[in-house]
């Protein structure tokens, strides 16, 4: 496998005007920077809409885009919407996303467009449909959400509906019509716009890198259209639910509360519903990052109603009997294993079994003893390595944080003295390194400390609000190129 790099930065924290980095003109321009740069891959985050808190890990929807990344000032180049300079402008939101006044102006101006343009797209509109299924059910979930004032779905004050009858979704699609009508819209315009993007970036030689969890929200299409698929109960309550058990990130755990998996049923059905939902993540991505990887090996299970993660069990799960199945319907899909937390003999033997990459990160690298798989002495080829990833601090926040003694052993390891200095050390440590591919988030090429920081775990609020304010310089873009040269991993 030849020796690449890229760069982790979602769509959300590019610059523009609009409060939130979309899919339009400084995606491209980022392209271009990755280009320019030697990079040869784009990391991003979930793409669905995001959920509690604006998570893109909980999602209404596995299958779906985020309309708030739609880039409006391209519906308005492409003649779809009507709309002055002004009315695109979010001020004060350079550094990061203001949520409720950026859903606010999205809101507005793709309902105009709706209303401006949807006849006249109607071919388009009616071919879209039929090539995405998925996309009637997740247009009705969502109108129907918003005629229950956003309410979770199983606690919809109809009955019918929540239990799918028949008779219920007949009604419910005739008077919430138009409604259902500008959700496909808002998904025709985010395919629209995602598929321009990906092909502009395969012009360049350049691979999208994708995100997908591993567990769908409680509250989302997903679970409202399959809900056999889950450990639920006659009510439509979950039993159990996911999360972690107290580790690096949480001394509490971490209760993410997504419900679980009928492994059992699912593999009597040949894991259907996972066929189906990995050949979406082929439509939007060349490599995908399966989210907490070691939840297929075995998975943590908590008690339904519980207040913390430290009450659960691990039960076995369906392991290398999926992933056959997959690689046996969907061919050409990268899959990275995201290994980190607890990691079993039974999910290393998974990940041996697959041949996946795994991940190593370099923060992690400096505690513990010899025996730290994210030690550089410990890495291998067949991994993706990072300096740190979404969830952790940046590296300069790491510095200024940790015990004094592992700021030490990163010193002396990668031979940097002030801590402003260690962004870069650890740059070059990581592109130096055995692994086929690394990436590194945009805020340590950056030099950022945690003020920067994109997600702390088991936190609400001021997470996922990061931009960069503007693209990177030209002497940024050429250092980039020049580590790249010197460790053979220019694109």
């Amino acid at each position: 496998m030849k020796r690449s790099s890229g760069v982790l930065l979602h769509i959300s924290s590019l610059p523009g005007p609009g409060g939130i980095g979309t899919l339009g003109a400084e995606a491209c321009a980022f392209a271009d920077f990755l280009h320019d740069s030697g990079c040869s891959v784009w990391q991003v985050l979930p793409m669905g809409p995001t959920g509690y808190g604006e998570s893109p890990y909980q999602s209404s929807s596995s299958y779906a885009g985020n309309p708030m990344l739609i880039s409006l000032e391209s519906l308005r180049d492409d003649g779809l919407l009507t709309c002055t300079d002004a009315e695109l402008t979010v001020k004060d939101s350079e550094e990061n996303i203001d949520f409720p006044r950026v859903q606010e102006l999205h809101e507005a101006l793709l309902r105009r467009c709706f209303s401006e343009s949807e006849k006249r797209l109607s071919a388009e509109l009616s071919a879209f449909r039929s090539s995405h299924p998925w996309v009637e059910d997740f247009a009705l979930f969502t109108a129907v959400k918003y005629h229950f004032s956003q309410t979770m779905w199983g606690q919809w004050p109809d009955r019918a509906i929540r239990f799918r009858e028949p008779e219920a979704m007949e009604k419910y699609r005739r008077e919430l019509d138009e409604e259902i009508r500008y959700h496909i819209f808002c998904q025709y315009l985010f395919e629209t716009q995602w598929q321009r993007l990906r092909a502009y970036c395969h012009k360049l030689g350049i691979s999208i890198f994708g995100d997908m969890p591993i567990y769908v929200s409680e509250d989302s299409a997903d679970t409202w259209t399959n809900p056999e698929v889950f450990q639920f109960d006659e009510n439509l309550i979950p039993t159990k639910v996911a999360g972690v058990p107290p580790d690096y990130f949480s001394e509490n755990g971490q209760l993410w509360g997504n419900p679980l998996y009928r492994w059992d049923y699912l593999e009597s059905r040949h894991f259907d519903w996972w066929v189906m939902r990995m050949k979406r993540m082929a439509e939007l991505y060349d490599i995908v990052r399966v989210d907490h990887f070691i939840g297929f090996a075995n998975y943590y299970s908590i008690p339904y109603g519980s207040t913390n993660a430290k009450v659960g069990e691990w039960i076995n799960a369906p392991g290398f009997s999926l992933f056959e199945t997959l690689r046996q319907h969907i061919g050409g899909l990268q899959i990275i294993a995201e290994d980190l937390g607890v990691v079993s003999d039974r999910v290393k033997k998974l990940i041996s079994a697959t041949g996946y990459p795994g991940m190593r990160v370099l923060v992690f690298g400096f505690s513990g003893d010899d025996s730290n798989v994210h030690a550089l002495s410990n890495w291998v080829e067949n991994c993706v390595a990072y300096t740190g990833t979404h969830d952790n601090d940046t590296v300069l926040g790491y510095l200024k944080r940790v015990d004094p003694e592992e700021v030490s052993r990163a010193r002396k390891e990668l031979g940097f003295t002030a801590l402003e200095d260690g962004p870069d050390a650890f740059v070059s440590a990581v592109f130096h390194s055995p692994a086929n591919l690394v990436i590194v988030p945009m805020q340590d090429l950056l030099g950022l400390d945690n003020s920067a920081r994109m997600n702390t775990p088991s936190t609400v609020g001021g997470n996922w609000r990061w931009r960069i304010g503007k693209m990177p310089t030209q002497a940024m873009t050429m250092k980039l190129k020049s580590i790249n040269r010197k460790t053979d991993r220019l694109a």
